[in-house]
């Protein structure tokens, strides 16, 4: 199969290859031809990288992977060369000017894509590279799911169809990774981060299922498998960041959990759900 893959950073590298190592021929796109990639991986050679997004209008499966604070300016690109793919999403967050999720980006700038969905679970772009077992939810129709296991045959997938439910899982980790970074240097012992832990989790688990997602997601791949990696190890950007705001260090690059907290506060308040937890988090971050 014919995979193209929009976005050169880290993961979305490690997703060219593991594609290509799936036995598929890949066409990479970067913007303006920046490749950041894994440095000390070598490309496979049916990877052909490209700044031209032409070139990836007859393959026969996009991924989307480009940070969702570019999401919506690539998918206005893209829908110029759009032929009818089905599209998986892998990037994970929120819009940070609207709070909107990709899929809803997805649907207000290619609003002609009958199938699409989303690859999301606990997944560092290195360990995906370098072929260490990695297990990841795959939402969406049939379609999507048919195409998905050609495209990532080396990784282990857990079809569903829920795939609001495998976003806010996506977004929510990102916040309560920020959080468990930030209880790790604030909280007053163990217990009370494990406190906090579960309740900020079950706040996001409760806006989820008003929002129509169904409550297993939450304790898939996409749920508490990616909770459990990033909200507990430094390797996680979040959970970093969350260290540095708590020491009142700086933190670099861009934080996704930053933007998550904030939406979900907003998505909260707009269904009428309490969430003390985040909302008191987000007070003592200062974010």
């Amino acid at each position: 199969m014919r995979i193209g893959v929009f976005g050169a950073g880290a993961w979305g590298t490690a997703l060219a290859y593991t594609c290509a190592k799936s036995g598929n021929d890949v066409i990479h796109w970067g913007f303006n031809g920046v490749f950041d990639g894994i440095p000390d991986i070598t490309r496979p050679e049916n990877v052909i990288r490209t700044d031209n997004m032409t070139d990836l209008k007859n393959c026969d499966y996009w991924l989307i992977v480009t940070p969702s604070a570019f999401f919506r300016e690539t998918t206005q690109k893209m829908r110029n060369v759009y032929n009818n793919q089905p599209i998986l999403i892998c990037t994970k967050g929120m819009e940070a000017t609207t709070g909107q999720f990709m899929s809803e980006i997805l649907n207000s700038e290619i609003p002609d894509c009958k199938h699409f969905g989303v690859l999301s679970g606990p997944q560092f772009a290195h360990e995906v590279a370098t072929d260490i077992p990695t297990g990841s939810t795959l939402a969406g129709d049939k379609e999507i799911h048919s195409g998905g296991h050609i495209a990532l045959s080396k990784i282990y997938l857990q079809d569903s169809n829920d795939i609001i439910g495998a976003q806010i899982c996506g977004v929510g980790k990102n916040a309560v990774s920020l959080i468990s970074g930030f209880l790790t240097v604030k909280s007053s012992g163990e217990n009370e981060r494990a406190l906090m832990f579960t309740r900020a989790w079950n706040e996001i688990s409760e806006i989820g299922v008003k929002m129509g997602a169904e409550y297993k997601t939450f304790l898939g791949l996409c749920g508490v498998g990616d909770l459990f990696l990033s909200a507990t190890s430094p390797t996680s950007r979040n959970f970093s960041a969350g260290l540095s705001i708590a020491r009142g260090e700086q933190y670099t690059g861009t934080v996704e959990g930053i933007f998550a907290l904030r939406g979900l506060i907003k998505r909260a308040q707009e269904l009428n759900i309490k969430t003390p937890v985040l909302c008191e988090m987000q007070t003592k971050m200062k974010i």
